[in-house]
């Protein structure tokens, strides 16, 4: 693996990353002190350059910032969502506070209205991680503390499939980029299952290593069966289902939970990660680098 461009933010614990889709090498990060469990938070917009990473902006937030991600149509907004149970909406061409603060972050929410568009209700735990499907529109997945990951459809806001994924909590959940029935899951019983949404008996493929509960999984950008996750057992791990040895790499570049993880868009071998060891990499693994 090539030497991780790291920058250290003193006092702030990572909790997401996410590259922008419009300006390579941009990356935003959110974060909170004290682990999230008291004091505010920071949404970090990162440059790279010949010298490292560094912060082009920076926001401060009256609680702690556990999620971010880039706006589908704005190369300028970013959407952070908080533990004091509101998203805010931040235009990093300005070095000023939120533009938007939404109250519910349960709902589905129109920026140019300022109010919620539908509910969606179902879960009978707390919503850990929500993401559109990039194949069919208005349909999304999320995955819960009920242990159940969910797909719903904007057109009826009800549930079309609920699927008894794990046994524990659900963490996180993610999109397959190259099929729309593929959707995969993370949980706290350290194993990552694929679900063919067209039969949700048994998962289509199950992949087993971590040591801890998965925080983050993502699918490649670039390849059909390669996805990769973080870890409270401080690593990042990368997959290739598809593969009779699925473990492709183990990256052990923290001191402490692993949370935030993306895969850029502009580059089939960069990837983004940051902990609560307070701080932000970008790195190339080598099994991305290496063909085959």
């Amino acid at each position: 693996m090539s030497a991780a461009r790291t920058l250290r933010v003193p006092g702030r614990h990572g909790y997401a990353a996410e590259f922008s889709p419009y300006l390579p090498g941009r990356l935003a990060c959110a974060a909170a002190q004290h682990y999230g469990i008291a004091g505010c938070g920071t949404l970090l917009v990162l440059d790279q350059n010949e010298s490292g990473l560094q912060i082009f902006r920076s926001f401060d937030w009256n609680d702690g910032l556990f999620d971010v991600t880039w706006s589908e149509n704005n190369e300028h907004v970013l959407v952070t969502c908080s533990g004091d149970g509101s998203l805010q909406l931040w235009d990093t061409a300005k070095a000023t506070g939120p533009l938007q603060v939404y109250k519910e972050h349960t709902q589905e929410w129109d920026p140019t209205v300022g109010n919620s568009l539908c509910t969606f209700r179902g879960h009978e735990s707390v919503i850990y991680s929500t993401i559109w499907s990039p194949h069919i529109p208005g349909c999304f997945a999320s995955a819960s503390g009920d242990q159940t990951l969910r797909i719903w459809d904007v057109k009826t806001t009800g549930v079309r499939i609920v699927i008894p994924a794990h046994q524990t909590e659900i963490l996180s959940c993610d999109w397959c980029k190259y099929n729309e029935n593929l959707v995969v899951t993370g949980a706290v019983d350290c194993s990552l299952r694929g679900w063919d949404l067209r039969n949700v008996r048994q998962p289509v493929f199950e992949l087993l290593g971590h040591t801890y509960a998965i925080r983050r999984v993502k699918f490649s950008p670039f390849h059909a069966s390669v996805l990769a996750s973080c870890s409270y057992d401080f690593t990042v791990r990368f997959w290739n289902f598809s593969k009779p040895d699925p473990l492709l790499e183990t990256v052990e570049h923290h001191t402490e939970f692993t949370c935030g993880l993306d895969l850029s868009l502009q580059s089939p071998t960069q990837v983004a990660d940051c902990s609560w060891d307070e701080t932000i990499k970008i790195y190339d693994p080598v099994c991305l680098t290496v063909p085959g």
